[in-house]
């Protein structure tokens, strides 16, 4: 997934004794580009974080909670049963180019979001029958009750865009014109687009039209730019931070986090995530190839997990940056309902072994991807845990693009997995990991006809406390059937000058600049 909500307090970079100041450019390493700055057709995450300094959404999550407020739409609320939707656009809004944001070009955005034929994130809002405008208002009339919808507007794709700006870009068809409008975006967000040199770097500048006010009255953002600088290798980007060339940086490897967060020059923090990372499991009878497989069998799977010191892991692998997973939801993700898990239990994994009835001295394979340093150490560990119960574990590395292919082909008997949510709902990632008829329960194979019809009932149920007694039922019955190996959640290290102040990198990896400034 490309890219899910609540922020930690010590996830927020501010500075209370002083007044935010004006002004400024903030230089930030990224470690890749952009590929396209339209919010329904990109599936990329290096686009998703940039998204919303760019554009806007009608409601927004408020920082440090799992809750909503509004954003363009100043107001709205649902009808008594569920089935309507009604936002109220916000009059002061207006696009970079100083046009006023109308319920119009909201009635066009949502359309445009929720085609089956758009892009890959129209399931969001496949809830919506049919859109309509009176006034400065939006309806939106429902095919049924949809308890993720007001999440599902608050996520990047829903964005809105000017429709008549966007009507008059050429392109032959929808996808083409959006190419083509996303090379010179106009939102209503923050900043918008100055220059980008594809591959070298981007600058954003302030959006003179930003409806939002700061505390003193007057509009934000407080920089003046944002200037992007695209460097892949982590060592020069740490460097350039180091050196004072940037201001910001991200990906910081997690073994250079101790170095940097004992420099007095820099701000080291680890923002909450809903990154979690464990090995994908073919659940199948057999492979691809038609042999046997034995990781059909429910009694290896747990042994596999009881026999995984998450810990060690985390020490190793993430130089002690992490949190051990207990479900296939992060623990930031809202509804995330806290499981047993499997605890490292070496004696209780042999034991389960030996129950399997799997032949001794059992051999599995393990794809991933080639080169990445962290997957070699996680695979290695691994390899020396699971010997302890008699599994002999191949380590198979993968070029990139053959990695992924063989994982839409379901051609693999193991696979370094990870996954992060794009909305702040349980909604997208229980639908892909544990629903088999979207991606085969992320291409795991696992199928329960109990996960899927609570699944369902989950997506009607307004009441938020029965709803949350679904997911927890869904989060207990794929844990038990321990279709993948749970390893850990790890946060996202970003390392800022000290006189940065104010950045907010989401859960969902969102990077936001509209409340970020300098100080002296």
């Amino acid at each position: 997934m490309k890219g899910l909500l609540t922020l930690s307090l010590a996830a927020t970079v501010t500075l209370a004794c002083a007044a935010p100041t004006r002004g400024g450019t903030l230089t930030y390493g990224r470690f890749a580009d952009s590929l396209l700055l339209d919010p329904v057709y990109t599936d990329a995450n290096f686009d998703i974080r940039i998204l919303t300094n760019i554009y806007d959404t009608l409601i927004e999550t408020v920082p440090g909670t799992d809750t909503f407020r509004p954003a363009l739409a100043s107001a709205y609320s649902f009808s008594q049963d569920g089935k309507t939707f009604t936002l109220t656009v916000r009059p002061e809004a207006k696009f970079s180019d100083g046009t006023p944001v109308s319920a119009d070009d909201v009635k066009f955005s949502l359309d445009r979001a929720r085609d089956p034929k758009n892009g890959d994130w129209n399931f969001l809002l496949d809830s919506i029958g049919t859109v309509t405008t009176k006034g400065d208002q939006v309806i939106l009339n429902l095919k049924h009750p949809d308890p993720s919808l007001v999440a599902a507007l608050a996520t990047f794709n829903s964005a809105i865009l000017p429709k008549k700006l966007y009507m008059v870009t050429p392109g032959k068809n929808d996808a083409a014109r959006a190419a083509a409008f996303a090379a010179h975006p106009v939102g209503s967000g923050p900043f918008m687009l100055s220059e980008w040199e594809h591959g070298s770097s981007m600058t954003l500048k302030r959006n003179p039209y930003y409806w939002r006010k700061a505390a003193d009255g007057q509009t934000l953002p407080y920089l003046d730019a944002v200037h992007f600088e695209v460097i892949p290798d982590d060592n020069t980007r740490v460097l350039k931070l180091q050196a004072g060339e940037l201001q910001g940086a991200e990906f910081i490897p997690f073994a250079r986090v101790g170095e940097l967060k004992a420099d007095p020059q820099l701000n080291m923090v680890l923002f909450s995530s809903t990154r979690r990372n464990f090995i994908v499991m073919n659940n199948r009878p057999k492979l691809v190839g038609g042999q046997a497989n034995p990781l059909s069998n429910l009694k290896l799977r747990q042994a596999l997990n009881d026999a995984t010191d998450k810990a060690t892991l985390i020490k190793l692998v993430a130089f002690g940056n992490g949190k051990v997973s207990t479900s296939f939801l992060a623990s930031t993700t809202p509804l995330y309902a806290a499981q047993t898990g499997y605890p490292y239990d070496l004696a209780k994994a042999k034991q389960l072994f030996a129950e399997s009835g799997v032949p001794e001295n059992l051999s599995l394979s393990l794809q991933i991807v080639s080169g990445n340093a962290d997957q070699i150490a996680l695979a290695t560990a691994l390899q020396q845990m699971w010997s302890a119960i008699g599994v002999k574990l191949s380590i198979e590395q993968v070029e990139n693009a053959s990695f992924y292919g063989r994982s839409g082909n379901n051609d693999f008997q193991m696979q370094f997995g990870a996954e992060t949510d794009d909305i702040a709902d349980p909604n997208e990632a229980t639908a892909y990991t544990a629903v088999y008829k979207n991606a085969q329960s992320f291409h795991t194979g696992f199928q329960s006809a109990r996960v899927d019809q609570l699944f369902v009932q989950s997506q009607f149920e307004l009441n938020q406390a029965q709803r949350a007694g679904l997911y927890k039922q869904i989060q207990q019955l794929y844990v038990a059937a321990a279709p993948i190996v749970f390893l850990y959640e790890q946060p996202f290290p970003i390392a800022l000058r000290s006189n940065v102040q104010g950045f907010v990198q989401t859960p969902l990896g969102t990077s936001v600049f509209m409340n970020t400034y300098l100080t002296k």
